[in-house]
């Protein structure tokens, strides 16, 4: 009989993208960005951050997605991440 062990997640949002896109997607290049102080003030943004992020993401899965398609695909790797609280994503990610 298999056992799995629950591992602990990572606490800090930046940790966990990049943990689900790297499972996902198997980048060649990732940078993501906090980018939540810039957005201080605006909707969505929360005192502690954690809800603007940046991500350049370059991956052989992204071959024969359309712009659109690409979008749709880590937008939904990022759901459990949108559902409790980050708020805006600037994707910047292309094939190899």
């Amino acid at each position: 009989m298999e056992s799995k062990v629950n591992m602990p997640q990572p606490s800090d949002r930046t940790s966990r993208i990049r943990d689900l896109l790297t499972e996902a997607f198997e980048p060649l290049h990732l940078k993501i960005t906090d980018d939540s102080a810039r957005h201080a003030g605006h909707a969505g943004a929360a005192p502690g951050g954690e809800t603007h992020f940046n991500v350049e993401i370059t991956s052989a899965a992204f071959e024969g997605l359309s712009r659109v398609q690409i979008q749709r695909a880590v937008m939904m790797v990022l759901q459990t991440e949108f559902d409790t609280g980050l708020h805006a994503l600037s994707l910047q990610a292309k094939m190899p």
